[in-house]
């Protein structure tokens, strides 16, 4: 079982690393890693989880919405909107605390799932936010620096 990997946590450097590609999400470490997300991910009551939450600098997280998981690899954000929305996020490596964060209000994100097929997914709404939110830890980035970055005397 997993410990997720907070911002406060002396493992915490690599929540800021850009996490690498996966060369074959078809291996049997993958294919054993998954589970195990999925299952820390419902323990800590949360609606996604990426890999360096659990300690892997690898461009691999799990997401569970309308009752389906999915499983995201390698993936890439190939299409933003225009228009953005503000809505309350928290993460579950930032326990307890929820901030306002600005994103995408649609994107179109690329990815392979665990048989390596390329998938394309169109999201809006809920579901761009949690992609955008669990991307964005695979880049080294946590909603605390979002929320400080929107809030910064620079942007004003």
């Amino acid at each position: 079982m997993f410990n997720i990997i907070t911002f406060d946590n002396d493992d915490a450097a690599v929540l800021r690393k850009k996490a690498s590609r996966i060369a074959d999400p078809t291996s049997p470490e993958m294919i054993a890693l998954v589970p195990k997300m999925i299952e820390a991910m419902r323990l800590a009551d949360g609606t996604g989880l990426a890999a360096p939450q659990v300690g892997l600098s690898i461009r691999l997280f799990v997401i569970e919405t309308g009752g389906r998981v999915t499983v995201v690899f390698n993936p890439v954000i190939i299409e933003y909107s225009e228009e953005k929305t503000v809505s309350e996020e928290g993460c579950l490596s930032v326990p307890n605390e929820y901030f306002p964060i600005e994103r995408f209000t649609r994107i179109r994100m690329e990815y392979q799932d665990i048989e390596g097929k390329k998938h394309i997914i169109d999201a809006d709404g809920f579901l761009s936010t949690v992609l955008q939110h669990e991307y964005d830890h695979l880049d080294g980035v946590l909603i605390i620096d979002r929320f400080t970055l929107q809030h910064s005397p620079d942007r004003l």
